[in-house]
């Protein structure tokens, strides 16, 4: 396996710059996650690793060799993809051995790594099946198989897991993880689905209109965002974010005026000087429960139910405050309903505050 290096990497298609001064090292036997919404520019910088789309600016090293002007077929990489893209015609052995055959390996070691990867994917059994007989999750691992096979210096992967079901989604999470720790691989991984992000990466890569907005572990990401859109993104449901004002140096003032919390002095003394922020409350962080509430009249707010969501281990609830949305993750048993006035309380120590013009963490 390799590192791969990105130095100031930049594409455009026409007047439209895709991807902009991307610079990210990906280290040997690493998982790196490019996580993001619809045309943030991910896929395309996956194929510019790949050399399926032409650098317009930078370089692109794997290992230590210089690949802007390699063939994709000279880079040393296996790409997944979405679409599977298996030979219909194509018995599985003949799908996995296709790219091994093309390259001359002798009949016996073919059939070793075909054999040796379908065994660790668990689709030994299924070697004669064609394609149109198997499950889409056993199409996948057919997908994976051809790719371990070739034993490459980088494995690519494009959203591979989007066309399946939320059962099997969630399988081939662990299945990935699995294999990742097994084939000691150096993966990129491609994905908008922030869950996908958060439980397979090392780090996670969080890209929007081509830029990087941070890089770093999944729980610094969700812990430490850098800024409005990554806290926003990450976590689900997404943080909340309110409109504030700075009063008398200790007081927050947000939703209209009409509610009010008591700052640490750690959290006054980072807001010296300014007069308005963006207040982030992770929905996890605002507390209902009576007994919390009423030993946290610092951060006590009054709001309204608007909607409830069971979702059996936990209890979504969307509260009103004067006009500004707020929502909350709470117990299972929670029996609040639509147009109840309720008291909740703010979890003070992580509460997360944003430059009002800027949108960057205040840290």
């Amino acid at each position: 396996m390799a590192r791969v290096y990105l130095e100031h990497v930049r594409k455009d298609f026409g007047s439209t710059q895709v991807v902009k001064d991307f610079t990210l090292e990906i280290k040997n036997e690493e998982f790196v996650v490019l996580v993001g919404p619809s045309g943030c520019g991910k896929t395309t910088t996956l194929r510019l690793i790949a050399g399926l789309e032409e650098l317009t600016a930078g370089r692109i090293y794997i290992g230590d060799r210089l690949v802007n002007n390699v063939a994709p077929k000279d880079r040393d990489i296996a790409m997944v993809f979405q679409n599977y893209a298996l030979y219909p015609h194509m018995n599985v052995f003949e799908n996995m051995a296709f790219g091994l055959k093309l390259r001359g390996l002798p009949q016996r070691e073919i059939e070793a790594r075909v054999k040796s990867a379908a065994e660790r994917l668990g689709i030994a059994h299924l070697l004669r099946r064609r394609p149109r007989e198997l499950s889409g999750g056993q199409r996948q691992r057919v997908a994976l198989g051809r790719a371990i096979v070739r034993q490459p210096q980088v494995f690519l992967m494009d959203e591979p897991l989007s066309n399946l079901d939320a059962r099997l989604r969630m399988d081939m999470r662990a299945e990935l993880a699995r294999l990742h720790r097994e084939l000691k691989a150096t993966i990129v991984y491609v994905t908008h689905d922030q869950v996908e992000a958060m439980t397979m990466g090392d780090r996670i890569v969080v890209m929007k209109d081509g830029v990087i907005q941070q890089v770093a572990t999944p729980r610094e990401v969700y812990e430490r965002p850098a800024n409005v859109f990554v806290a926003g993104f990450i976590g689900s449901p997404p943080m909340n974010f309110l409109s504030a004002e700075v009063q008398e140096g200790r007081i927050l003032s947000f939703a209209g005026g009409r509610a009010q919390l008591v700052l640490a002095e750690e959290q006054a003394a980072l807001l010296a000087g300014r007069k308005r922020v963006i207040l982030g409350v992770r929905p996890e962080d605002v507390r209902a429960e009576p007994d919390f509430v009423a030993a946290h009249a610092d951060t006590t707010l009054k709001a309204i139910v608007e909607v409830v969501e069971p979702l059996g281990a936990e209890t979504l609830v969307h509260f009103r405050l004067d006009g500004t949305g707020l929502v909350a993750r709470l117990g299972a048993t929670t029996t609040f309903r639509a147009g109840e006035r309720v008291r909740l309380a703010l979890v003070r120590e992580r509460l997360h505050f944003f430059d009002a013009e800027t949108e960057k963490a205040l840290r």
